[in-house]
């Protein structure tokens, strides 16, 4: 094509990245990869295209904000593959590089979504993560965001007390050294719960159905008031509702802190009690997208088993549910029309997992004229922002397009939320109090409905 010009360059098959001579070390997953074809195959999903290297979309909230390679999806892929293929030591799967290099990914999923051969960077750090985990246990601080569950439980027994011995400051100092940065306040107990809420009442009389809700920690007691939202709005529908006893939890802590082990007996525990409702086609639907998604996305890997799948095929975000159920043609007039606006922020899960046309619809069907917030994630994520040093790049994330977003919208919008990660974030950097749409959904309940 160019005759005369010789171009002194290597042969081409040289330094390719995979060739027959590769080898893998592939150890044994907690997670199931076998749609990938193995751990080391789904970090060579990524071909190197570099489509993770944009400030646009939701891939990849910690590379907008740093702009470094290590911290793309692309760059973190590639350290793990070189991990696994023997160009970094076999033992540096535990190590702190590739610790380093995953510290900051939020575990967002956008790159499931974005990237465009799918390269789950979440997914592989789970399972770094537990690997880690297994070689040299977990820090106290993890051990306790993992089982959050549990520390919950107890905080709400005592929840003025609680909540005002985790306000003070000597508790905030001592969390501070314990590596929760002081400046963050902590979710306050509610001082009634869910749980509380539905054993004081009797619950009307439906003609439509079942539904499972099924009821996170966050919910149950930190904001009982989008559980009670959700059953009012199901039950005006004519549903019944079922709130399971004696449940776990979804296990998304522990699976964000690799303690996959504990992650998959609170899986099977929540399956057991989950697949007779499903078997008999009753939706288990959950207000918390990071949680419900869970069911979805994660129990299948967990337990490989044909319950879990259909538990997985059953779950449902409460707005894709309602979304559906207002389709039918004898489904009721329930809202009156609410003539407000609203600025939608959308939880990371659910963008990615189960987008959020269906959460427009059904804003608009209550009469509310709603925008979504074009925006990566807000950068909680769990426990990210709680932890003293990722608080500032926590801040950062939210600086990049949601907190100005808020800033510049009209002073008569509101702020509604899918995510209680995305509600403590805003409310923590703006001078807003965003609330769950589902409680906008309430709010416009027609008055003989809204009791």
């Amino acid at each position: 094509l160019n005759p005369g010009k010789i171009i002194d360059t290597p042969p081409f098959r040289d330094n390719l990245r995979l060739s027959p001579a590769t080898v893998n070390h592939d150890p044994l997953p907690l997670l199931s990869f076998q749609a990938e074809g193995g751990l080391a195959r789904a970090a060579e999903m990524c071909n190197g295209q570099g489509a993770c290297r944009k400030f646009d979309g939701a891939m990849c909230p910690s590379f907008q904000v740093t702009r470094d390679e290590e911290h793309s999806t692309r760059g973190r892929a590639n350290l793990l593959r070189q991990v696994l293929n023997g160009g970094l030591p076999a033992d540096e799967l535990a190590g702190d590089r590739l610790h380093a290099a995953l510290d900051l990914c939020v575990e967002c999923k956008a790159c499931k979504a974005e990237c465009p051969s799918g390269v789950d960077v979440a997914k592989l750090k789970y399972e770094v993560l537990s690997q880690r985990r297994l070689a040299r246990g977990a820090p106290l601080r993890d051990r306790a965001f993992a089982r959050i569950d549990r520390l919950a439980a107890w905080g709400a027994r005592a929840a003025p007390l609680a909540n005002r011995i985790a306000g003070a400051g000597p508790a905030r100092s001592l969390l501070h050294r314990l590596g929760i940065h002081r400046d963050r306040p902590l979710p306050q107990f509610a001082s009634r719960t869910y749980d509380q809420w539905r054993a004081d009442r009797e619950p009307p009389r439906t003609k439509r159905g079942e539904i499972v809700l099924f009821i996170d920690t966050f919910t149950n007691y930190f904001h009982p008031e989008v559980g009670i939202a959700a059953t009012r709005v199901a039950e005006a529908l004519g549903h019944r509702v079922i709130s399971i006893g004696q449940r776990e939890c979804c296990g998304r802590p522990s699976i964000s802190k690799g303690e996959l082990g504990r992650a998959k007996q609170l899986a099977e525990h929540n399956v057991a009690a989950l697949v007779g409702y499903a078997r008999r086609g009753i939706p288990i639907i959950g207000v918390e997208p990071s949680c419900i998604l869970t069911l979805r996305d994660e129990y299948p890997l967990l337990l490989r088993s044909a319950p879990a799948a259909m538990v997985a095929e059953h779950a449902l975000l409460f707005d894709e549910w309602l979304a559906a159920e207002l389709e039918h043609e004898d489904a009721p007039a329930i809202f009156r029309p609410a003539d407000r606006e609203l600025l939608v922020h959308i939880h990371c899960h659910q963008k990615a997992l189960a987008g959020f046309t269906q959460t427009l619809g059904v804003l608009k069907s209550a009469g509310y004229t709603a925008s979504v917030v074009d925006s990566a994630c807000c950068g909680m994520a769990g426990s990210f922002g709680f932890e003293a040093e990722h608080y500032e790049i926590s801040r950062q994330m939210a600086d990049l397009r949601l907190l100005p977003a808020i800033e510049t919208a009209s002073p008569d919008a509101e702020i509604a939320i899918t995510g209680v990660s995305c509600r403590q974030q805003i409310s923590h950097f703006s001078p807003r109090q965003p609330r769950h749409l589902i409680e906008y959904l309430a709010d416009a309940l027609t008055a003989d409905q809204a009791v």
